[in-house]
């Protein structure tokens, strides 16, 4: 069994404010039309070139973030000659929209994924994604991520998993063994229900999409199909994990941090010993260091579902404005920003797992405790990125707050119904 860590690890950038908590994208409602898709480069010679400085919009997890992105952009400023400088938003989706409206975005920025084709759509960005040169390193399903329309839109910036968290303390109490480590969802049942006392919830986790997902990946489902064309929330797969997560928190062993345990989120009921085990992504071992110091956890890859395995992944890219006058110099930087070695560097500042391949052994390498969440980069399922998605999802979240007493099937078929209004 592997065991905590000390090093502070802050959530993957804007991962835990964008892409987990609310998702806040262009789409207003469930019958949004995704319009014309945004322009493509078709080699670096099209992209805008002037002596403009940089600007460059970040929505950071915290100072060490902060000072990590500004520390490499003025190094890359040095290098490169041209001047660039770092903006931290407080409301990052508000001040982006603001920017574009009043045309004068930021020339790079961070980009949630149901943020995407929205901008696509009304033609705010550039896809520069094929003119990268580390365009074949990152991880494929993070492409997809930040593809519209054929069209790989902007890089990767890093990314971040969910995995299960188990309070080692709790565990061993219970006279639980490395053995015990659930691999199936009958196992994460049985377990749970051992770990449940009086005033210990055996698994609590968010009132979400953003975490009952990884049970419906699990499962072998998902919200819209893998081309993004059709809409698949009320799958039979979907049903049967809804279902599943039920059962658990009618039995008494799964629970909702919030609802039902009076926790702000899954890493707080985690850290106070109101949960055993909770489902997190590395950004949980930033909170546990700063405020939850002296409890000891392990990492583990979450069970198999009846599909087989399955988890969710959060990222952002780096967005690059149309209306940019220097984006080839734009482009330079976030290859930059990118680069394996830069990545890493990222990495032991303020937590995220660089989205580039090349960098996946030393990343491991430095962090061994925490390979299950890289693990998970093999199987994840992100978050849709049709125009629109997020309104659906919001509307799902709703729902699923009342999934103890409600209709697995009767959710689901209204976010289908939902889903089907934006897809297509």
């Amino acid at each position: 069994m592997t065991r905590h860590i000390t090093r502070t690890w802050l959530g993957a950038g804007a991962l835990l404010l964008t892409g987990t908590l609310a998702l806040t994208g262009c789409g207003s409602g469930f019958d949004d039309d995704g319009g014309s898709t945004g322009g493509p480069a078709g080699d670096a010679s099209e992209l805008t070139s002037s002596d403009d400085a940089l600007t460059i919009l970040i929505g950071s997890s915290g100072d060490a973030e902060t000072a990590a992105v500004e520390e490499a952009v003025a190094a890359w400023s040095e290098e490169s000659g041209v001047e660039a400088s770092v903006q931290v938003a407080n409301d990052l989706p508000q001040q982006l929209s603001q920017g574009f409206a009043a045309g004068s975005p930021p020339d790079l920025f961070y980009l949630a994924t149901e943020a995407l084709a929205g901008y696509a759509g009304n033609g705010s960005l550039i896809a520069y994604g094929d003119l990268l040169e580390n365009k074949d390193d990152f991880y494929p399903s993070l492409v997809q991520n930040f593809t519209v329309d054929d069209q790989f839109y902007c890089a990767p910036k890093d990314f971040s998993t969910l995995q299960l968290i188990i309070n080692k303390g709790l565990w061993d109490a219970a006279g639980l063994t490395d053995d015990d480590i659930p691999t199936t969802w009958d196992e994460l049942a049985d377990v749970a229900a051992t770990l449940t006392t009086d005033g210990v919830t055996g698994l609590a986790f968010g009132a979400e999409y953003q975490r009952l997902g990884a049970f419906m990946a699990q499962a072998g489902g998902q919200l819209v199909s893998d081309d993004g064309t059709e809409a698949v929330a009320n799958s039979p797969e979907n049903v049967e994990a809804l279902t599943y997560v039920q059962e658990q928190m009618e039995a008494g062993s799964f629970a909702y941090a919030t609802i039902d345990l009076g926790a702000g989120w899954g890493g707080e009921a985690f850290g106070t010993g109101k949960s055993a085990m909770t489902i997190e992504g590395n950004w949980i071992t930033g909170a546990m260091s700063n405020d939850y110091p002296d409890v000891e956890y392990v990492v583990a890859e979450l069970p198999e579902g009846p599909g087989g395995k399955g988890t969710m992944q959060f990222t952002n890219c780096w967005g690059m404005a149309a209306d940019s006058p220097n984006q080839q110099a734009a482009l330079d930087l976030v290859e930059y920003l990118t680069s394996a070695e830069q990545q890493l560097a990222f990495s032991a500042a303020f937590g995220p797992m660089p989205s580039v391949q090349s960098a996946a052994d030393q990343w491991t390498a430095d962090n061994p405790e925490l390979a299950a969440f890289l693990a998970g980069a093999e199987y994840a399922q992100g978050v849709p990125t049709n125009d629109g998605i997020s309104a659906v999802i919001t509307d799902f979240n709703a729902s699923l707050e009342g999934l103890k007493t409600g209709d697995p099937q009767q959710i689901l078929d209204t976010v289908q119904s939902n889903t089907e209004a934006v897809v297509g």
